[in-house]
């Protein structure tokens, strides 16, 4: 819900802020109102707020997948800060508490919801998705219930990370990953990279990764990936390079995630993953795909989607608590919550390049 506005607090004179997507390629920090507090919500002053490829989607053409920007939005999902005051039912919480964000608001009164897929409400309320405004802001609003207090080692700027990495978590846990699971990953972005991170913490022994990118290739091969491949954008490229990966991967890829959703990532993924295997489809670079699902069929290959997330926080934080999974060295670039800054933070992470995963602090 987070809405910005004028601080409620002891601080009344203070002007709420927030990043607003007003136009294509147009960011303005602007007043952002808060709404009334309400008995189970908690208000929060934001200190890391990550810029995830949604957010640039939107900013380059207002829209992403089937959600599409109709007015102004401020923008932003990926965040934690500090609670400064809570709803007089909260009980779990209190002013000070370091907290990550989980970003969607579902009704919990739908067959999805009764069922425990949340992230699948047809009425979820997700910060930075039309028409609902995000988290770029000095406060928001949001449900005490979705706000997670962080361990004492881990930082503001992890807890904003929960929420990548809870796309990793997520995949992991549709795939089954375990100790007895050769994994392998199309894409070395962002996404890419917490599925790896995620899969070694689930237990799988092996992981192969593969890209377009050296630069990002070598990011991986320093996070712990086993082996690396770069590959090319062209599907006659796919035969030799299912042979490399197989060859790589020393035995049968068990599952494979596709962190970029291609019809080339996709076709390569059917193609390498073992008989009776299982392959993650992740990442939403093409709205349709055509891939070569009978052949997959042939072999009982099963093909699973996944959609954000559900209940992944507390893992999450466990395993940044724990060390088993560091995500620090992904945030590559930090700006400041200025107008240029702002700008300069968008423009660096829609260039991609080094930029790994861009944060703003607060």
């Amino acid at each position: 819900m987070g809405k910005g506005g004028k601080s409620d607090g002891s601080n009344g004179e203070e002007e709420n802020m927030a990043a607003w997507l007003v136009s294509i390629n147009t960011l303005k920090i602007q007043p952002f109102k808060l709404p009334p507090l309400g008995p189970y919500d908690v208000r929060v002053r934001m200190k890391a707020v990550g810029i995830c490829g949604s957010d640039v989607h939107y900013l380059k053409t207002l829209r992403c997948a089937d959600f599409v920007v109709k007015e102004p939005m401020v923008i932003g999902h990926e965040c934690a800060g500090v609670i400064e005051e809570i709803g007089s039912n909260v009980e779990d919480l209190v002013p000070g508490d370091r907290v990550a964000l989980e970003p969607g608001i579902s009704c919990w009164r739908c067959t999805q919801c009764k069922e425990g897929r949340y992230n699948l409400c047809p009425d979820m309320k997700f910060f930075a998705t039309p028409p609902v405004h995000g988290s770029l802001a000095n406060q928001v609003v949001h449900p005490a219930d979705l706000c997670f207090k962080l361990p004492e080692n881990v930082s503001l700027e992890e807890g904003a990370m929960c929420e990548p990495l809870s796309v990793g978590v997520h995949a992991c846990r549709r795939a089954n990953i375990g100790p007895e699971t050769n994994v392998l990953v199309m894409g070395a972005g962002p996404i890419g990279l917490v599925a790896m991170l995620a899969a070694r913490a689930f237990g799988a022994p092996r992981i192969v990764i593969v890209d377009v990118d050296d630069s990002r290739l070598s990011v991986a091969k320093q996070l712990g990936a086993d082996e690396i491949i770069k590959v090319s954008i062209n599907l006659q490229d796919v035969e030799g390079e299912v042979e490399l990966i197989q060859k790589a991967m020393g035995g049968g890829v068990d599952v494979s995630f596709d962190c970029a959703g291609f019809n080339k990532t996709m076709t390569t993924a059917l193609s390498a993953t073992r008989a009776g295997g299982k392959v993650c489809l992740v990442g939403m670079g093409h709205h349709e795909m055509t891939v070569p699902l009978t052949p997959a069929a042939a072999r009982e290959v099963d093909v699973v989607g996944i959609f954000r997330y559900k209940n992944t926080w507390p893992l999450c934080l466990e395993f940044l608590q724990s060390g088993k999974i560091d995500v620090k060295p992904l945030i590559t670039h930090r700006f400041g919550f200025s107008q240029k800054e702002v700008e300069e933070g968008f423009e660096t992470s829609a260039r991609g390049g080094n930029a790994i995963k861009v944060m703003f602090n607060l």
